[in-house]
This record gives structure tokens, sequence and C-alpha cells, in this order.
């Protein structure tokens, strides 16, 4: 674990890390940020395979309910998956003490995703209507680029202390999104750094993630 200057906790864990244990962590955070008992908290993880509903979620978007554990998630947005080559970012910032504005928020993190993609020289977008990040790709054959799905947002917020957050596809099993229709999307695809033919390590979106960081958040 280390300390930030701003004296927000920058934490990775190495492990994957159980649903209901990251839930229960990001609760428990929360109100001692609240109480004032512990320092805002940037924690990258991953977790094992698993899809979440959020409170938006359509029951006929979970296509294959028996393929891996469902969690009611509590944040915003529809079905994600989670799994191991994800990069999960659970972000835990106070808002009291910024600016109480949760659209600001989401923006921010929106920017920090495309500003962490922007340093392997991929160009993320946001999309009218549609929530996350996303690429576009040239097809053979067709006129118009492909959109896929590169990063998905999604956020919840007690007392004005933000929990869940991002999380960037680095190197997932891309067919376990077949499970789901992510956040309710059907006609657009989903991808990765590596899928894009980028030898792009966990390590490497970290770094990234701390380098853009302070521009989005600290200003």
């Amino acid at each position: 674990m280390t300390t930030e200057p701003s004296e927000i906790e920058w934490e990775i864990t190495d492990s994957l890390v159980p649903y209901e244990e990251a839930l229960a962590r990001m609760e428990m955070r929360v109100r001692d940020i609240y109480e004032g008992k512990a320092p805002e908290l940037v924690w990258l993880l991953q977790h094992p395979p698993l899809y979440t509903a959020g409170t938006s979620a359509d029951a006929s978007d979970l296509i294959d309910p028996d393929r891996f554990p469902v969690y009611e998630a509590g944040r915003g947005g529809q079905y994600t998956y989670h799994g191991p080559g994800q990069r999960i970012a659970y972000v835990m910032l106070d808002l009291r003490k910024r600016s109480r504005d949760l659209r600001k928020f989401v923006t921010n993190l929106e920017q920090w995703v495309i500003d962490t993609l922007a340093e392997f020289n991929v160009t993320g977008e946001r999309r009218e209507g549609r929530v996350g990040v996303w690429v576009s790709r040239d097809v053979s054959g067709s006129i118009l680029p492909r959109e896929d799905k590169i990063a998905a947002i999604g956020v919840r917020v007690r007392n004005w202390i933000t929990f869940h957050g991002i999380s960037i596809n680095v190197e997932p099993d891309l067919d376990h999104f077949s499970g789901i229709v992510p956040c309710g999307i059907s006609e657009h695809g989903v991808t990765s750094l590596v899928d894009m033919g980028l030898p792009v390590t966990m390590d490497d979106v970290d770094a990234a993630l701390k380098r853009t960081w302070e521009e989005i958040f600290e200003n």
C-alpha cells in the first residue's frame, strides 16, 4: 500500500478478490471515510469470473445465468462481466471536500480512462446514450468502423462518499462477455488492449492510471 502526497491511498491486490469480499471492504471503507477514520482510497484489483447486476439491469440481458455467479452490485448501470485480465479500480473519494457533483465525478472517471488509454496510443471515446469508453476499429470490407467497448463505469455514492468505479479490459477472456448483454447494448462488441494487438501488462496499466490521476482529480 502506498500513500500519495494528496493523502489518497493506492492499494494493489495481486490475488483475485471474491466479489462479496470486495463489497464488504468498500462498505467499511466508505463508512470510515465518512467518519474521518480513514483516507480516500483507490483500490486496484481483479475478480474471479462473475457477472454483476446494476440497479437498471434487465433480467432478459442475462443470457447464461448458470455460467458464472451473478451478484447484485448496488451500483448504477446494467449487467457487466468481471474477471481475470480486467483491471478494476474501485474509487472511494469524499465529494464533500471536492465538488458535490456526481455528474462531474462520472465525467472525471471517463476522462481518467480515456487519458490512461492514450498512454498506449489508443483513442477512447464517449458515446451519447452509452455508458463506458469505446474504441473505433477498422473492419475489412466495411466502410464504417466497428465500435467496441473497452472500459465500463459504474458508481455508487453514499453520504457523498463514492465507491465502485471503473474496469478496463487489459486481457480478459472476451468470450466470457457472451453470457450477458453488456450494459444492455447488443449492437456493439467488446475488446481489450491485447485484443487490439497491444502487448500491455497489468503493471503497465497501473502505472498509466497513476500517471493520469492527478491532473484529473487533484485540480
